[in-house]
């Protein structure tokens, strides 16, 4: 199938380590040109050289603090410089920090609420003259707790959701310029991210993170933890023409873990 992805711009956002790498490799090979992002611009170079090695796309980047207005603003700019357009946003942060109710002060809130939503509100408001010209696609990445709380993590819990009311009502919004809005949710992707949230289950219960990891694949009906480049394929999919009649989704990568319907 040809995914009619060659030439397009994307920024990808989080995308030095984890699942925005992930979503930025795949699309690289598939032709697109990736402005890669994070506030760390050693990594964002090794990460750049990396892809470059099988991209058919270009690559370039931009050291970004998406919680920093100005710092958008430029990406956004720098994107529009190097590539004459942008097509495709990809929407990603790092989690909060995990805890319960009562570990957190109105500044934890308001910190999470800046990098988990806020930013994807502005990120989205710069990059729309820009796909309202030709159309274009939005993807937010959140997690599976969108239809499923996870134990721990109250801020991730509260934010995520605030994620899907976002993408589906811009999706109605945005439809008559053909702007398609979705929300993808990983599940237990092999990350760094996950990584950590099992030690901090670990720590929690009294238990090694081998152990906590081995009760978490028999919760997955696949048995196993998802692959970044899985994940990465089915937000390509969404970034493509091959999905031109998808929007206001929220679509779960999670292997069978989440049985709610």
């Amino acid at each position: 199938m040809d995914l009619h992805l060659n030439g397009k711009a994307a920024i990808v956002i989080a995308s030095s380590q984890g699942l925005g790498k992930a979503i930025a490799t795949q699309l690289a090979m598939e032709g697109v040109n990736v402005m890669l992002s994070s506030r760390n611009s050693e990594k964002l170079e090794s990460t750049k050289q990396e892809i470059e090695s099988v991209a058919k796309g270009r690559v370039s980047y931009a050291s970004c603090d998406i919680t920093n207005v100005d710092d958008i603003k430029a990406l956004v700019a720098k994107t529009k410089e190097e590539f004459g357009k942008i097509d495709i946003l990809i929407n990603n942060a790092g989690g909060p920090p995990g805890g319960g109710f009562d570990q957190f002060e109105d500044a934890d809130w308001q910190k999470a609420f800046e990098l988990n939503l806020l930013s994807y509100v502005r990120i989205i408001r710069e990059v729309l003259p820009d796909l309202k010209e030709e159309g274009g696609r939005i993807i937010n990445i959140a997690s599976s707790s969108i239809k499923m709380p996870i134990p721990g993590l109250i801020l991730s819990n509260t934010f995520r959701m605030g994620i899907v009311g976002l993408a589906k009502s811009l999706a109605e919004e945005l439809a008559p310029y053909n702007i398609l809005v979705n929300t993808v949710a990983p599940g237990r992707i092999a990350t760094d991210r996950v990584a950590f949230l099992d030690q901090l289950k670990a720590d929690k219960v009294g238990k090694t993170r081998e152990e906590v990891e081995v009760e978490s694949k028999q919760n997955i009906p696949l048995g196993r933890y998802g692959k970044p480049e899985e994940f990465a394929k089915v937000v390509t999919f969404l970034a493509s023409d091959a999905s031109s009649y998808v929007t206001g989704s929220s679509l779960l990568v999670d292997g069978g873990m989440v049985k709610s319907i």
